[in-house]
């Protein structure tokens, strides 16, 4: 039986890496793809070498990683790094199975000429989960080789995360890719005509737009719920015509059969599926463990460790509950789970429309998804004491946990502006936390009203949506710029 030879190991390293022959540089099919906001947040940390730290690149299927990793190589050539300085391992490839990670860096001196041993060089292994043992192996690899700047990526953000957290604790910096941003959505298909340039808050840095057509917006924002979450989707018709194809089969599958569950101790599968779906079906309802377990015959614990498994894989996001003066539960018998990505949703079941009942939890878990790759704890508020009782979609602690920030009421209506006290709940949580305003979300209308002397200030869902996901992204890369290196990792 024949064995894999180095030369044919020699030939794929070097059709991986085209930017070696002079006269070529990175693939046309990378190279035409526009680049998302996040490169601006990832790119510095591959050229900062004052931390010897590895880059692990994590995120979910089908989110652009390989595509950011072929942006960055370009950006250092375009900087002036030897193109010889940088290699590319494709890991999953079926012609590198069984090398260790020392031996890929082996094969690249062979192939390159480079001596990776003393020059300075730059080292992508893309689906580093493939490597066993990978992590073990990364961090002896930083430790020895200072010249070296290891950048590694990976889908299976569950294993990733896992073995990134036990073994690299200060060699790795993690950078979580997540699914599009309706800000990026209208971004990359270049329809920014629909948002116009905002005033800027001189507080808070913040921007506050505007649009001069909220329903060819909505009507973006919709196909944004539907088909916006991952960018290869957005480009392909043919995709949107059967999402249940690619999104659910290509991506949602493989997380829950492939990207290794059995570290959470899940065996089967079959259970796994269904509370998924469950879930997915049930974004932005607040939910317990007990409803679960009576509903599904599952243990509670089970269930538990179900749950950590499909956040860990970053399908979906737990939010926990606050009382109506804003404190925590001792038990946490109820909470809210969001999907990561409200696109799911269309390719589990049917894509949504304006009028559907679902719409409004749509909305609203389109909104949690623009937060969830920050750093800022969200909450939602529920009380129900009496003749006392309410919700508050969004609620932002503030620094001490001790006072609200913000919060958010999250509608897909215009009724709110003419009727305020319909909103008596969320006016209630204002007026007994101290709380001198609140933003409602609404279909179409914005304006500002004052209701028991708390101010609301009404503004359309999808012109939320994309102003979160604008403000989150520059607003951290104006802030991890003033920082020192740790700090800003830390920040990421």
């Amino acid at each position: 039986m024949q064995e894999i030879s180095s030369v044919e190991i020699l030939q794929r390293l070097r059709s991986e890496n085209p930017w070696w022959d002079d006269s070529r540089s990175i693939r046309d099919v990378y190279l035409g793809m526009k680049k998302r906001a996040y490169f601006n947040l990832f790119f510095p940390l591959i050229r900062n070498r004052s931390v010897r730290r590895a880059v692990v690149l994590m995120g979910p299927r089908r989110v652009g990683k390989t595509v950011m990793i072929h942006h960055a190589i370009q950006a250092l050539i375009d900087d002036g790094i030897p193109p010889e300085a940088i290699v590319y391992f494709s890991v999953d490839h079926p012609i590198y199975t069984g090398l260790s990670l020392e031996k890929f860096l082996e094969h690249y001196g062979q192939s390159s000429g480079v001596n990776y041993r003393i020059d300075e060089v730059f080292v992508f292994y893309d689906e580093i989960q493939y490597l066993k043992n990978w992590e073990v192996h990364l961090k002896s690899a930083v430790d020895s080789y200072p010249n070296i700047k290891f950048v590694v990526s990976g889908s299976a953000a569950a294993a990733l995360r896992l073995k990134s957290q036990e073994s690299g604790a200060g060699r790795f910096t993690d950078f979580l890719l997540p699914p599009l941003t309706f800000y990026e959505y209208i971004d990359l298909l270049n329809k920014t005509n629909l948002v116009h340039t905002p005033d800027v808050d001189n507080l808070t840095g913040s921007k506050y737009f505007t649009t001069p057509n909220i329903e060819l917006l909505n009507k973006e924002f919709i196909n944004y719920l539907n088909f916006g979450g991952y960018p290869e989707v957005i480009f392909a018709p043919e995709i949107q015509a059967d999402p249940g194809r690619f999104i659910k089969s290509d991506i949602i599958d493989k997380v829950l059969l492939r990207d290794l569950p059995s570290l959470y101790g899940i065996s089967d599968i079959q259970e796994l599926n269904h509370l998924f779906t469950t879930l997915a079906f049930n974004t932005a309802n607040e939910i317990s463990l007990q409803e679960l377990a009576m509903n599904s015959g599952v243990a509670k614990n089970t269930i538990k460790r179900y749950i950590d498994y499909l956040e860990a894989a970053f399908l979906i996001k737990i939010v926990h509950r606050v009382d109506q003066s804003a404190k925590k539960f001792t038990r946490a018998n109820f909470f809210k789970v969001y999907l990561t990505n409200p696109t799911m949703r269309a390719a589990l079941f049917l894509p949504i429309k304006p009028e559907d009942e679902a719409m409004g939890r749509l909305a609203e878990t389109a909104i949690f998804s623009q937060w969830f790759h920050s750093a800022v704890p969200l909450h939602y508020a529920r009380w129900d004491k009496g003749s006392e009782k309410g919700e508050v979609d969004l609620v932002h602690l503030g620094a001490a946990r001790q006072n609200v920030a913000w919060a958010v009421e999250v509608k897909w209506s215009d009724r709110f502006p003419e009727r305020p006290h319909e909103l008596a709940g969320a006016i209630g949580f204002c007026r007994k936390n101290n709380l001198s305003k609140i933003m409602v979300t609404s279909k179409t209308t914005t304006s500002t009203l004052q209701e028991h002397g708390v101010v609301i200030e009404f503004e359309p869902a999808s012109l939320y949506c994309y102003t979160v996901g604008h403000n989150l992204i520059t607003t951290k890369r104006v802030r991890n710029s003033e920082l020192n290196t740790d700090s800003a990792e830390s920040e990421l």
